[in-house]
């Protein structure tokens, strides 16, 4: 495809109309991308071409070449391609601005790869810095290009999202210390000159928010961006999702400091956002927010003071003049500020600024006007409350003399965070707006903000609560009284109970808010507002099942958890608020306020099944009592519980229809809930059990009679699959488990083997059923205890054996497109995977008893298992968490207890299991690498004792060739050891995997990986030498002994056996050896920044 051809093709895919050309174009330049030939086509493309879009895809083209496989190129070539794009950008200053991204990512990705690799006895690459001054000293356009190469170059350094392609972690980590420690303050210092002497300019000039022109805004867009990018990196190597906590700390050096204390740069960055116009500003707030979470340990007390004194003086000083607050962007950034002010210093050293007085009242005006504003901007909402709840948090802690004002200010804030949110309510039924009470977890974010902030001065919270609460309460009874005349009738009742939502919202809060040392009197305003909570629901539960309003019963219900989680509460002394509930309600104690509970819950699972949300949140509710045994005991000698363990059918509990498939999901923790409840008296009542199944029973009754397969049959299957897990799950003692076995089988199990026969393509009805079965099968609290007379284990086996079977020979026929083998094929693999685990490793079944009288169940389970696990793609098993854990420990059970099989296992399953060991072992979960380890343990130990015995027959058949010697090795056990005779390089690879990833990766399972790793150096013990002489080989010369003498460490005092002191030994001798490697490579990076770190990396590893 020559030159001319790809600029047709690059026309056609992004300007032409026609969508099947642009189909081909794709394909046709897909291929050329991923040809390993394309480097000289790159070059003719931007050499030739004028065209913007072909020099994109040369760009692009070069950026997939490097990152793929930078050692494809020799040294020559990738200097050759870091000088060529230099000197192209420097030629080139007015390509289009993609264009320019595309070729500084190009240069920035090469740059790093290549950081610690020599040319000619120099680091090449390292010189960016020196190259990109050049830049600077010419036009704008050239000073913008050397600005974003800067900033570009430190996003890269920074980020992780490729070092799984072609870096460890740990490489990643140390070129990015080498950059930070050589690099990084020098172009921040550089970043704020520049931007100093930009402001200087624009304001001699004129007025920068009027008069900026395009390429004076371009240079400080990218000029604050690098100094953001600077602050932003992530010194220490703990930020590897930068989302997780928005309040983390900037870990900068100590050689930092003088930015912060000598030079003004927390000044630059406030007198650029007062100077810039807005689209600007927010970067500079941007970098101040970065700015104020540098690490106190950086600065002295003294020197702490005046950093923050300085923050303050900025904050306050945009405060009084509001400047550029009423831009979005600002605004955000802005509360982003404010909240680290506190985040990042304490409350102590807050009230110690000279002008602390001035800037709590303004920060509190601020708050109230922004509460107020509440469609403004409600993201930064978030940010505000946080300052808030940290301020009053850091209360009890304040030695200060210094007054903190927040007794004086918080009622403000607290007022106007409850009435804003009343007074959102209309507005948003009038105009038809996004509702916030819809977003819970926004809610509860919030709500727990609140607990904290509404107990400072806790009785002005309580008065103002029970006065909006009686004001809203009273209008709702009100209209509900009034007959519906009025055409805002419905309008009106909407707004009161959206009102009362917020209200019993946020009197939960308030109530959750309660400490372990709080006043008596805390407790009778809780008692307070209590009873006015449970009289509405009492209005709300009488207007029921004609009226009903979810969000309402949703905050009621987020209410009876917060009064459940503080005063059901058997270390607690509540006498103060149980006497205020029993003058005005008659709840004079726990047990009158669980009947309370009791009867609401039954209430929503009355008539509430058609709401998924309510209905889980109501056994969310119900399985939290439950859990605890002083709890359970009070509650099972309520009526309303006998009601519900005597009564559990879809005529008393809708949701316990035939609905909604996903409501059903709740139905498993409903009877887990009653499983418990049972068990409290249940003993040895056989007939009392089987009267709670009854309902189960009459429903496994019905399906037998219904035609299979039916919509009805399949939902009842469902159903009943959830309900009895639920069951399984709750039965964690033997006699309640045996009780439901001897039920459920043999009667009804053929009933669920049948239904996978039936719907084995539906993930609807085989995923509850195999569920259920997993939960069978799971010798939880060590339940599944049978006599020694008793089959049932054995039984309990073949029906699994018979299900997986089943299963797995109609879902392996099915053909499923990629985008839904997980749902349909993969999530059913992963249960049974953990099903056939339990049971192998349940300690309730001999599996010796099914060869010796020639049962194959146990044969068909295995090899059915090994069918769906050959059919599974490498990738996936990696890429699903539930999968791989399910797959990596039943292979883990399989080594160690049924190591014999997987010896006589066709060498492709075998090879496959090897393969998704060695991706295990690199896996990020460290379970899985530990699971890992540990199976090939197993695996090459057994191989080595075969060899070892192997050897020994060979030997006596040797010495007494007349003699008839008993053979040590079975027969088939041989097929295992020709296959590694024939492939040794399968574990010696693993052997260079481990080895690499104890010498150079973050290892945080040395021990696991110390085991398998003896036992392949024994097995391999030519290979380890060679790999050691490579290893040694790579270093300088200089390094080259002190290696040596590592490696001879290593195996110091090791003997070619596998006892425990041996291996004991082996294990401490690899903690020794990684600790002294890791000094070397330490003192070695010391030397001048630069010292080899790219010695002794993976691609030696190789023999």
């Amino acid at each position: 495809m020559d030159v001319q051809q790809l600029e047709l093709l690059c026309k056609q895919f992004y300007e032409s109309q026609d969508g099947q050309a642009r189909a081909e174009a794709e394909k046709a330049l897909y291929l050329f991308q991923e040809d390993p030939d394309a480097l000289p086509k790159c070059q003719q493309l931007l050499e030739r071409s004028n065209s913007s879009y072909s020099q994109l895809l040369a760009a692009t083209t070069l950026t997939k070449l490097v990152s793929k496989n930078i050692q494809a190129l020799s040294m020559q070539q990738r200097v050759d391609i870091r000088n060529y794009i230099l000197n192209y950008l420097a030629t080139h200053p007015n390509l289009q601005s993609f264009v320019i991204q595309a070729l500084i990512a190009l240069l920035v990705k090469i740059t790093k790869l290549c950081w610690v690799d020599l040319y000619e006895d120099e680091y090449v690459f390292r010189n960016i810095v020196s190259d990109v001054k050049e830049f600077l000293g010419g036009s704008v356009e050239h000073c913008m290009i050397g600005v974003q190469i800067l900033s570009q170059l430190t996003v890269e350094m920074n980020q992780l999202a490729e070092t799984a392609c072609n870096l460890t972690f740990t490489k990643h980590r140390k070129i990015a210390c080498l950059y930070r420690d050589s690099q990084l303050y020098d172009i921040f210092i550089l970043s704020c000159t520049l931007l100093s002497q930009a402001k200087d300019n624009c304001c001699k000039t004129a007025t920068a928010s009027q008069y900026m022109d395009e390429a004076q805004h371009g240079l400080f867009t990218h000029l604050l961006n690098l100094a953001r990018n600077c602050l932003s990196f992530d010194f220490v190597g703990t930020s590897a999702d930068e989302s997780a906590d928005d309040m983390s700390t900037v870990h900068i050096p100590t050689n930092w400091r003088p930015a912060f204390l000598e030079s003004d740069s927390v000044k630059l960055f406030f007198d650029l956002y007062h100077v810039l116009p807005a689209r600007l500003s927010c970067l500079a707030l941007s970098c101040l927010v970065q700015i104020t979470s540098i690490r106190r340990s950086i600065f002295n007390n003294t020197e702490r003071i005046k950093f923050l004194a300085k923050l303050v003086k900025g904050a306050t000083d945009i405060l009084k003049s509001s400047h550029g607050l009423s831009d979005p962007e600002n605004y955000h950034e802005f509360c982003r500020l404010l909240a680290r002010l506190k985040s990042n210093f304490q409350l102590g050293e807050l009230v110690t600024v000279e002008n602390y007085p001035e800037a709590i009242q303004l920060i509190a005006k601020f708050t109230v006007q922004s509460l107020q504003m509440w469609q403004f901007a409600p993201n930064s909402i978030h940010y505000l409350l946080s300052l808030w709840q940290r301020l009053i948090a850091s209360l009890p802690y304040v030695k200060s003399s210094e007054p903190h004002f927040l007794d004086t200010y918080t009622p403000e804030v607290t007022k106007a965070y409850v009435t804003s949110k009343l007074e959102s309510v209309p507005v948003i039924l009038r105009e038809g707006l996004e509702d916030p009470l819809d977003d819970t977890g926004m809610v509860q974010q919030q709500l727990e903000q609140f607990s904290t902030i509404g107990r400072c001065e806790y009785e002005k919270t309580c008065a103002l609560l029970i006065q909006l609460f009686d004001q809203t309460a009273g209008r709702y009874q009100e209209i509900l009284s009034s007959p519906p005349t009025s055409a805002t009738h419905h309008l009106d009742i909407q707004t009161c109970e959206g009102q009362l939502t917020w209200l019993v919202y946020i009197i939960g809060a308030a109530i959750s808010g309660r400490i372990s040392y709080s006043h008596d009197d805390h407790d009778l305003l809780d008692g307070d507002m209590i009873i006015r909570v449970l009289q509405l629901m009492t209005l709300t539960d009488s207007r029921l099942p004609a009226c009903g309003c979810e969000k309402l019963e949703f905050a009621i219900m987020c209410f009876l958890e917060q009064v459940r989680k503080v005063y059901i509460n058997e270390h607690l002394q509540k006498l103060k608020m149980f006497k205020r509930l029993s003058e005005v309600l008659g709840v004079n104690d726990e047990t009158t306020l669980l009947t309370v509970i009791s009867r609401k819950i039954i209430t929503n699972l009355k008539y509430f099944g058609h709401s998924e949300q309510i209905i889980r949140k109501t056994l969310t509710l119900l399985n939290d009592l439950t859990l605890t045994f002083s709890s359970i005991r009070r509650l099972i000698k309520l009526d309303e519980i006998q009601f519900m363990l005597n009564n559990h059918t879809r005529e008393h509990f809708s949701f316990l229809g035939t609905g909604a498939v996903s409501a059903s999901r709740c139905r498993s923790m409903f009877y887990t809930c009653l499983g418990r409840l049972l068990m409290v008296d249940l003993s040895e009542d056989v007939e009392r059990f089987n009267t709670f199944m009854m309902p189960l029973t009459n429903t496994i009754e019905n399906m037998v009679m219904m035609s299979f397969p039916s919509e009805e049959a399949r939902k009842e299957l469902i159903g009943l699959s959830r309900d009895l897990r639920g069951l399984t799950h709750a039965f964690n003692a033997k006699n309640p488990y045996m009780m439901l076995f001897d039920w459920f089988y043999p009667d009804y199990s053929p009933l669920l083997i049948r239904a996978i026969e039936l719907w084995a393509h539906d993930p609807a009805v085989t995923t509850p059923v195999l569920k259920l079965f997993a939960e069978l099968v799971y010798n939880r609290s060590q339940r599944l205890q049978f006599d020694v007379s008793s089959p049932n284990g054995i039984l309990l086996f073949r029906e699994t054996s018979k299900l997986i079977c089943c299963y797995g020979e109609r879902i392996l026929s099915l053909e499923v497109p990629k985008e839904q083998i997980y749902p349909m094929k993969l999530k059913g693999y992963a249960v049974c995977f953990q099903m056939l685990k339990a049971i192998l490793s349940g300690n309730y079944v001999n599996f010796g008893v099914f060869k010796l009288y020639g049962d194959d169940a146990l044969d068909n389970v295995l090899n059915m298992t090994a069918k769906l696990i050959l059919s599974i793609a490498h990738d996936d098993i990696l890429v699903y968490p539930k999968l791989s854990q399910a797959y990596y420990i039943l292979i883990e059970c399989l080594a160690q207890d049924h190591i014999t099989y997987l010896s006589t296992l066709e060498p492709p399953v075998f090879l496959y299991i090897l393969e998704s060991i060695s991706k295990g072992l690199n896996a990020l979960d460290v379970l899985v690498g530990s699971g890992c380890c540990a199976t090939l343990d197993y695996i090459v130990t057994y191989i080595f004792k075969q060899l070892q015995l192997k050897e020994k027959h060979m030997l006596l058949v040797t010495t007494f060739p007349n003699k008839k010697v008993r053979q040590s090795v079975l027969p088939e056990n041989n097929v295992f050891l020709k296959v590694m005779e024939l492939h040794p390089e399968i574990l010696q690879n693993l052997l260079s995997t481990l080895l690499n990833i104890v010498m150079y990766d973050d290892c945080k399972n040395q021990w696991s990986m110390s085991r398998p790793l003896l036992v392949l150096l024994l097995l391999y013990e030519d290979y380890f030498r060679q790999l050691r002489e490579n290893i040694i080989h790579s270093q300088s010369l200089e390094k080259q002994q002190s290696m040596a003498c590592l490696f001879d460490a290593l195996m110091d005092g090791i003997e070619r056996n596998l006892h425990i002191r041996n291996r004991d030994r082996f294990t401490q001798n690899l903690s020794a050896f990684r600790r002294d490697l890791n000094d070397s490579l330490k003192s070695a990076n010391n030397l001048a920044n630069s010292s080899s770190v790219n010695e002794m990396m993976p691609e030696y590893f190789s023999v």
